[in-house]
C-alpha cells in the first residue's frame, strides 16, 4: 500500500515540476517578446527621428539654395542696370547738358538725336531685363505657348532636334505656377543641352483631375533618381537645387528615369493643379 502511494506521489511531483518549468519558459518567452517589441519600437522611433532630421536638412538645403539663387538674381539685375543702363543714361545726359542751348541749331539737333538713340537703347536693355524676369509670351499666352516657343528656338539653332507637344492644357495653371514650371523646364533643358550631348529633346504634357504631368525625353547622358537625390544633397550643383526648390514651392515631384532599353532618359514633373501661393516664391 505504501509503495502504491509513493508511486502516485512521484508522478504528481513530476507533473508539478513540468508545469513550473513550462510556466517559467512561457514567462521567459513573454518577457523576450516584450523586450523585442520595445527594442523594435525604439529602433522604429530612431529611424523616424533620423528621417525627420534628414528631411529637415533637405528643407534647409532647399531654403539656402532658394536664398542664394534669389540673391544671385538680384546681383545680376543690379549689375546689368549699373554696368549697362547707368553708363548709357550718363552718356545721354552729356548730350543734353545745359551748354546745349549755346550750340548752333544743327548741333543741337544732332545732340538730341544722339541722346534719343541712347535712351532707346536703354529702354531696350531694361525691357530685356524685364522679359528675363517674366517672359511676355508666358505672361500673355501661357505655359504652352512659352514652352513651344522655347523649343522652336532651340530646334531652329540646328544643333539639336527639339519638340514640345501639349495634349491637354485647356485650363491654364495660376501665373505663379506657370512661371515656376517654365523656369524648371528652362533649367532642365539647359542642363540637357550643356551636359548630355543629346541629339533630341522631346516634351509632352497631359493632365489628370489632380495633377499636370510634364515629361522630358532625351537620348543624351542623363541621371537617374538616386543620382539626383545624391547631387541635391551636396554643396555643389546649384542648378539642381534651384529645380528642387521650385518643385518644392509647387508642392510637386520630379522623377529621373532611364528607359528599360537604355536608349533615352525621361524626367517627369508632377504638378498639383490645386495650388496655395507661398509667401515667397522662387522664380
Amino acid at each position: 500500500m505504501r509503495m502504491f502511494f509513493l508511486q502516485v506521489v512521484q508522478p504528481a511531483q513530476d507533473s508539478s515540476r513540468m508545469m513550473l518549468i513550462g510556466s517559467i519558459g512561457m514567462i521567459t518567452l513573454a518577457v523576450g517578446i516584450i523586450i523585442f517589441v520595445i527594442m523594435h519600437q525604439r529602433k522604429v522611433i530612431r529611424f523616424h527621428l533620423q528621417m525627420k532630421r534628414m528631411e529637415a536638412e533637405k528643407q534647409q538645403l532647399l531654403l539656402t539654395a532658394s536664398i542664394r539663387f534669389q540673391e544671385e538674381e538680384r546681383q545680376r539685375i543690379a549689375a546689368d542696370l549699373h554696368d549697362d543702363a547707368g553708363p548709357l543714361l550718363a552718356t545721354a545726359r552729356l548730350y543734353l547738358n545745359e551748354n546745349m542751348v549755346n550750340l548752333e541749331k544743327p548741333a543741337q539737333l544732332q545732340n538730341i538725336f544722339s541722346a534719343r538713340q541712347i535712351i532707346d537703347d536703354t529702354i531696350r536693355l531694361i525691357r530685356n531685363i524685364s522679359h528675363s524676369l517674366m517672359p511676355p509670351t508666358l505672361k500673355n499666352f501661357g505655359l504652352e505657348s512659352a514652352t513651344t516657343d522655347l523649343f522652336q528656338k532651340i530646334s531652329g539653332s540646328g544643333q539639336i532636334n527639339a519638340s514640345a507637344r501639349f495634349h491637354d492644357y485647356r485650363e491654364r495653371l495660376k501665373p505663379d505656377q506657370e512661371l515656376l514650371a517654365f523656369r524648371v523646364i528652362q533649367e532642365l533643358v539647359g542642363n540637357i543641352i550643356k551636359h548630355s550631348n543629346a541629339a533630341f529633346i522631346h516634351l509632352t504634357q497631359n493632365c489628370t483631375k489632380e495633377n499636370m504631368y510634364i515629361r522630358l525625353h532625351d537620348d543624351g547622358k542623363g541621371i537617374v533618381q538616386v543620382e539626383f537625390d545624391k547631387l541635391n544633397h551636396v554643396s555643389s550643383g546649384l542648378g539642381l537645387k534651384n529645380i528642387a526648390s521650385r518643385m518644392n514651392v509647387l508642392h510637386g515631384r520630379i522623377l529621373f528615369e532611364i528607359d528599360q532599353s537604355h536608349t533615352y532618359y525621361k524626367i517627369t514633373l508632377e504638378i498639383p493643379r490645386e495650388y496655395e501661393q507661398e509667401l515667397s516664391l522662387v522664380v
